[in-house]
């Protein structure tokens, strides 16, 4: 029992640690798909719901290209010491790119519905845009934006394949919930994978029960 629950908070751990991570980079690309107006709009869309339609395994095989010690960014992580490949890094990285398209999706719903009518009235006041974002945008779309990182959070708890390529499955450091249930049923340890399976679905339940709350309660549409 003791394996399956270090195994579980390892994996709710390295979750809540990727969501926290694509919240920045996710809320300005969600932002900038809603409001700009850009060339390459379409392209850069394209590029960020890419993980949502190519297999799991194949973004862990371009990130593992990217990140292996002798590939382009790790390389030169390399040289300051840092190695990510087969590290709890490299599960943090892999749950974030696989739940960016849920987050940026999700929250670009929110950032949509929001009247321009009182971003128009705190720039009139003399509100920067940042600051216009922080004070206006953010706190009306909050709701969609919760929803989204709640998805977030349970799109990286059950992330396997990209994981599995970049990380592998070191007990007690890369071993997520997805990755030992696999490892498990693969060795014939079937009790231990069933457990594993109802506790994922218990987490992924409740994920999605907590989301499909928010949106309802707000009114969202998705």
């Amino acid at each position: 029992m003791g394996e399956l629950w270090t195994i579980t908070l390892l994996t709710v751990g390295m979750a809540a640690i990727a969501t926290a991570v694509m919240l920045p980079p996710g809320l300005l690309l969600a932002w900038a798909l809603a409001r700009g107006r850009f060339r390459g709009r379409v392209l850069l869309e394209t590029f960020v719901s890419l993980p949502l339609v190519m297999p799991p395994v194949a973004t862990g095989l371009i990130l593992l290209m990217l990140l292996a010690p002798r590939g382009a960014l790790g390389g030169f992580l390399a040289n300051f010491g840092i190695e990510i490949v087969f590290t709890w890094k490299a599960v943090v990285i892999a749950m974030s790119v696989m739940g960016l398209p849920l987050l940026v999706r999700t929250a670009r719903g929110g950032f949509e519905q929001v009247d321009r009518r009182y971003e128009q009235v705190a720039s009139t006041l003399g509100a920067n845009p940042f600051r216009v974002f922080l004070t206006v945008t953010l706190p009306l779309a909050l709701p969609s934006v919760v929803a989204a990182a709640v998805l977030c959070f349970a799109r990286a708890i059950g992330e396997f394949g990209a994981t599995m390529m970049i990380a592998g499955s070191i007990p007690g450091s890369t071993r997520t919930l997805a990755v030992a249930i696999y490892s498990f049923a693969e060795t014939g340890r079937d009790t231990q994978a069933a457990q594993l399976v109802l506790v994922s679905a218990g987490i992924a339940f409740a994920a999605l029960a907590l989301s499909n709350w928010i949106t309802a309660r707000s009114g969202l549409r998705t």
